[in-house]
């Protein structure tokens, strides 16, 4: 059986932290606690006098000042695992926690799936090629030496950064390590800490560098498990559940995200609010719990994309001048189908295309597979086709040799709804408005990663109406919209308004209409 020594770095909140170490040790596993020494002192204290002659925590070698950046960070990471490493020889894995961190499976669960996997489990990923860094220095992070805290002298950091890089004054990376980036939340075996521990001890020149280098906890154990350790034998992830906003800031858990936390396929989280007693307090019982099962889903980060997205309605980028200089031609005529279930559409366009002479093709700007003519390669993609959205029209017009094409475009598409009714050509809209019931909706949240098919029947139904609303909010924008020539067609109906309607839209007469109004299983699911 897996014995964990959690490596625990923390700052603030003393009761918490003892709260949470005799949840951590109740089971029989270890800590080893490194307390920023830029911490109050009597907080310290605290910790000290509950844990100072406890079998199975350990403090780590020296206490030293951390900050956000610094090489103190991993300093302090080794003081702690050195600790552990003498302490608790039985300890066959060391999992990096902070004071924020909440386990999220039951002990049971965590010890056997870490008996099951025989493996490092950390993000690696090669720092250049990878799009690990989204924003701000990269390269730099490396090649020139950083002495100061970017946050707390920020005047000292860019002026040293700055005279390095006007004198040329970079460095070389160690010619034997392959430079990696990640998350700085592992679980390591016994003999990959040892060896790393040896490593720290024999190379003084790796220590040198990293202890300049930027932002190191995402580097220094990243690079040294890949250098030290098979690649076979690393799981290139963490067992950490965390996420982060649009704004690179990590996404904080409250009471309601119990059943969220449960459904992810991790064994903790961070970071839980101190606010949050109640789920701390629920996770605290699970975690000590036996013989309960996990329904695992995974749908935590779409799930959070989803709903924090709807709030940002509009259009993201300005129109392009050779979109708004071109136009598909004054005597040409394009019929759009709005649908949000793309199979009830692509029902209509096929019949619309068995009945009439009308060039039709289906969600064009929304799926990839539809199948286009060759144009040079301006239909190659999805992002190319939308960019040059009126390009692509006017070259399928004239492919085709007609003046009337019908295409179809999800709800969502509003930009290229107002883009196409702003041209000087024929702009006809017809929005077929379908029911949704709850097994469309959750078939639904489950094709767009939003749930699994583990995802706890509670966690459905907090969803579904939101699903339901969004659905709703989109009928409503388009009508905000007040196109021109907009007509709906709703399931509801009865099929002799579905033939006064494509009739209309078709400019067919009613006897076409009818056996268009009349396709067999037209709304079915």
């Amino acid at each position: 059986m897996a014995k964990i020594a959690f490596i625990l770095l923390c700052h603030k909140d003393p009761e918490a932290i003892i709260r949470q170490v005799e949840r951590l040790t109740a089971v029989g596993d270890y800590v080893s606690i490194h307390f920023d020494a830029s911490a109050k002192r009597e907080h310290f204290s605290i910790i000290d006098e509950a844990f100072r002659d406890h079998p199975n925590v350990a403090f780590a070698t020296k206490r030293i000042k951390c900050g956000w950046g610094e090489w103190s960070l991993v300093q302090a990471t080794i003081y702690a695992l050195q600790a552990a490493v003498d302490k608790f020889s039985r300890a066959t894995h060391f999992y990096m926690l902070s004071g924020d961190c909440q386990p999220i499976k039951t002990a049971d669960y965590i010890h056997n799936f870490l008996d099951n996997h025989d493996c490092d489990f950390i993000e690696s990923f090669d720092y250049f090629e990878s799009n690990w860094i989204k924003t701000g220095f990269k390269e730099e992070r490396l090649i020139y030496r950083h002495f100061f805290n970017e946050r707390t002298r920020k005047w000292l950091f860019y002026t040293s950064f700055n005279l390095q890089r006007r004198l040329g004054l970079t460095r070389e990376i160690p010619e034997d390590l392959q430079i990696q980036i990640g998350s700085q939340w592992w679980c390591l075996r016994r003999r990959t800490v040892e060896s790393i521990l040896d490593f720290t001890r024999t190379r003084k020149d790796v220590m040198r560098f990293f202890k300049t280098t930027w932002i190191p906890d995402e580097t220094f154990f990243q690079t040294l498990v890949r250098h030290l350790i098979p690649e076979t034998e690393i799981r290139t992830r963490t067992l950490t559940f965390l996420m982060f906003t649009d704004y690179g800031m990590p996404l904080t858990f409250y009471n309601d995200h119990y059943d969220l936390l449960l459904s992810q396929d991790y064994l903790f989280a961070r970071k839980v609010s101190p606010e949050a007693l109640k789920l701390k307090e629920r996770l605290g019982k699970l975690f000590a719990a036996t013989g309960v099962n996990f329904q695992i889903s995974a749908e935590g980060p779409s799930l959070f994309k989803f709903l924090t997205g709807r709030g940002r309605i509009g259009r993201r980028f300005a129109s392009r001048f050779w979109e708004t200089e071109s136009t598909l031609g004054r005597d040409r005529e394009l019929m759009i189908i709005v649908c949000k279930k793309w199979h009830v559409a692509k029902r209509l366009v096929e019949a619309i295309q068995r009945e009439t002479d009308l060039t039709s093709m289906a969600y064009l700007f929304n799926e990839e597979s539809t199948s286009l003519p060759d144009l040079g390669g301006i239909q190659a993609t999805l992002g190319k086709r939308t960019r040059h959205r009126r390009a692509l029209m006017r070259m399928l017009f004239d492919y085709y040799e007609t003046n009337q094409i019908v295409i179809c475009l999800d709800p969502s598409s509003l930009d290229l709804l107002h883009d196409f009714f702003g041209d000087r050509s024929g702009t006809l809209l017809l929005e077929v408005q379908c029911a949704f019931p709850d097994d469309y909706l959750i078939g639904h949240a489950t094709r767009i990663g939003l749930a699994g098919s583990q995802t706890p029947k509670e966690t459905l139904e907090r969803l579904l109406p939101t699903i339901r609303q969004d659905i709703v909010l989109e009928s409503d924008r388009i009508l905000d919209g007040n196109f021109e020539n907009h007509m709906r067609m709703k399931q509801d109906d009865d099929v002799q308004e579905h033939i006064s309607v494509l009739s209309r839209f078709l400019s067919v007469d009613e006897e076409t209409a009818a056996r268009i109004a009349r396709t067999d299983h037209l709304f079915a699911d």
